[in-house]
């Protein structure tokens, strides 16, 4: 595998931002791995960090490198600080960023497949959030999503704007995003009914979790749909142990051609 910390500039952000990024490599002398990778364009996962963490964080916490050096499938981890994934009301425009500018530029430094069936999303917490957002807003682009402790019910969340945290504020301002293209729930409902083409969905959270209960919320209205839709859950609490263990069920389950 070959490891890129890739430090650009974002035109939608008006800043310089970065993203860490692993490449299949083909090799047959490396000790202790076996690497793999395709001829032509990589089909790739974009794989997004939760609140409090950044780019790097997939990376330091878990074996993610090692996961995929034998799938020949190319991980994109980009920075979005804070954001939800969202276009800011008081900050940057980073769901324009991430849906639009951060896709077309990987593509353009490295050799990463366009096609629907070589693109999937996956994250953490407010990664998994964003995982959903884009699976389900862009499901021209993104053949499958998956979401590991996502905070999936925002407008539950976040309340009523009188009452919001900072941050909140800061994202959605006074906005009430129930029945917009910000509440999850209402994207599941909305995709299900249309007549475009449809993600795969992987949702897994722990037992113990403080997002246990936004999880429930996401599943129950999934298991109305007729969505291609996996549901996951066992012990395990909001933290690294769980996630490590379980990017591993959602690598084995992502559709990659044969």
């Amino acid at each position: 595998m070959a490891l890129i910390q890739c430090h650009f500039f974002s035109e939608v952000l008006g800043l310089s931002t970065s993203m860490t990024v692993i490449l299949p490599q083909q090799t047959s002398a490396q000790i202790g791995m076996t690497n793999t990778a395709g001829n032509g364009l990589h089909p790739t996962l974009y794989l997004l960090h939760g609140l409090s963490d950044d780019d790097s964080i997939w990376l330091r916490r878990t074996s993610i490198e090692r996961y995929v050096a034998s799938m020949g499938l190319a991980v994109v981890m980009p920075q979005v600080h804070r954001s939800f994934y969202t276009d800011m009301e008081h900050g940057g425009k980073y769901w324009t960023f991430i849906s639009e500018e951060l896709p077309a530029l990987a593509r353009s430094f490295f050799p990463l497949s366009h096609a629907r069936e070589d693109n999937f999303v996956a994250g953490l917490s407010m990664g998994g959030y964003g995982a959903f957002k884009l699976g389900l807003r862009c499901p021209d682009t993104f053949a499958a999503a998956a979401s590991l402790s996502g905070a999936l019910d925002m407008v539950s969340r976040i309340g009523p704007a009188e009452d919001r945290h900072y941050d909140n504020r800061l994202i959605y301002g006074d906005r009430d995003i129930s029945g917009t293209d910000d509440d999850l729930l209402h994207l599941v409902r909305k995709v299900d009914a249309g007549d475009g083409p449809k993600p795969m969905l992987y949702q897994s959270c722990g037992t113990e979790d403080f997002l246990y209960e936004d999880n429930q919320s996401f599943r129950q209205v999934c298991e109305q749909t007729s969505l291609d839709y996996t549901y996951q859950e066992g012990p395990g609490g909001h933290d690294w142990g769980y996630w490590d263990t379980h990017i591993q069920d959602v690598l084995k389950w992502l559709p990659l051609k044969k």
